[in-house]
């Protein structure tokens, strides 16, 4: 009798393509292989260490153990607030106009339920970070995928051709859209926009009338002079969108879980509402670490982090390049959007990250996970260091020198 009952919502909701990869490198692992692991935005890093002192110092206090705040504590939106003064001259309200989250994945699956009635349309660009769309068919919406289109040699998103399909898509869309989700720099392809592009986009929503949820998680992390606008940052911004950001990347706290959602008051109230129901907060300690982090550390992510990005970046485009592997270069975050080897890609990009992972040790990212636009792809993090990246290259040379063999025999037959 029970295996009739249905959950509707998680049959909506298809198995997890990365699932596959993943259980093939821990296999592998488990028979002693040396699994070269670029699959997964995992920062290898630690957390500053001046923030991870005052961690400690704060949990050492018995009055940080308690509940916290569920909309963050003031000191931290405070801090958020602040962070986007300096960063981007915006002038936000730490009560109405921002709220601190459990790492902007949680901040943005709330905010969704919260405002999301049954049926709602959401447009999302393909490919995308699954939970973009995942989280509007949780809550009961629909997902409209329009294509990104970008150069493959710098990565800048084809502006006018998003338009363009923008306008399109609220045109011949039933519903019409609600809500439209944009992720600059992009995960997964690392494109880029203008801000002229955000310009464009705001007039757009006020005369169509929809909100835009603008996820800038890898703003932080930019290279070769680039530097990543934030929508708020255009007039009348906050009277249609909402932007998320994360310490999980810039500030190396992945696991610490903080992040945050600013902007239009009516949907950042409802993010608050409805996280006032579900959960207490972060804990303290971890809250107040971050506040130390955003408001006296920012110089270490310039120091640190972005110059150790950028040379892993540098040396895997010449390391595949020898192999046979011809990237793209990114002017922004901590992964490369790589299309496969000519040689490969009739394979597909699951079956290719099976096969690489299997015969050359080395882990990524199939690109349909991220969306029927990204098969001809995969994605590679930048989370090994300098010698395991040539060292995976050199795998990679190996492996396509086999297929290309197996290739050539196979048409000799």
């Amino acid at each position: 009798m029970f295996d009739e009952i249905r959950f509707n919502k998680i049959d909506r909701l298809p198995k997890y393509v990365f699932a596959q990869v993943n259980e093939l490198k821990m296999a592998e692992r488990r028979a002693g292989a040396d699994v070269i692991d670029f699959s997964m935005g995992n920062p290898d890093g630690p957390a500053f260490k001046p923030v991870i002192d005052k961690l400690i110092e704060s949990a050492q206090k018995p009055h940080t153990h308690g509940y916290s705040a569920s909309k963050g504590i003031y000191k931290l939106r405070l801090a958020i607030c602040k962070w986007y003064l300096r960063k981007y001259n915006v002038v936000l309200d730490p009560d109405r106009e921002a709220v601190a989250t459990m790492g902007s994945k949680e901040g943005y699956v709330h905010l969704v339920q919260a405002i999301t009635n049954p049926g709602d349309t959401a447009i999302v660009p393909d490919p995308t970070y699954p939970i973009h769309s995942y989280a509007f068919i949780l809550a009961g919406g629909n997902v409209q995928k329009m294509e990104l289109t970008f150069n493959e040699q710098n990565f800048e998103v084809d502006e006018d051709k998003f338009i363009e399909d923008l306008e399109y898509a609220l045109k011949n869309s039933q519903p019409k859209p609600k809500y439209l989700v944009v992720n600059f720099p992009h995960n997964p392809t690392t494109a880029t926009v203008t801000l002229d592009f955000y310009k464009r986009l705001v007039e757009i929503a006020k005369r169509e009338r929809f909100y835009i949820i603008s996820d800038i998680a890898y703003a932080d992390i930019t290279f070769d002079g680039y530097k990543t606008p934030s929508i708020l940052q255009v007039e009348g911004a906050k009277d249609v969108a909402v932007e998320s950001f994360t310490l999980s990347k810039s500030y190396n706290m992945a696991g610490w879980r903080v992040g945050f959602i600013v902007g239009n008051p009516k949907l950042v109230g409802a993010l608050q509402k409805i996280k006032s129901w579900l959960d207490y907060g972060m804990f303290t300690p971890i809250q107040v670490a971050a506040t130390v982090a955003l408001d006296e550390y920012e110089n270490l992510v310039d120091e640190i982090v972005i110059p150790k990005y950028k040379k892993r970046r540098d040396v895997m485009i010449e390391a595949f390049k020898n192999a046979g592997w011809e990237l793209g270069k990114p002017s922004s975050s901590m992964f490369i959007w790589a299309k496969i080897p000519e040689i490969a890609r009739d394979m597909g990009s699951l079956e290719f990250s099976k096969d690489l992972l299997l015969k050359a040790q080395v882990a990524v990212s199939p690109g349909i996970g991220f969306g029927k636009y990204g098969d001809e792809y995969v994605r590679i993090a930048l989370i090994e260091n300098e010698k395991r990246i040539r060292q995976a290259a050199k795998n990679i040379k190996h492996y396509l020198a086999e297929l290309k063999k197996q290739k050539q025999d196979g048409e000799s037959k």
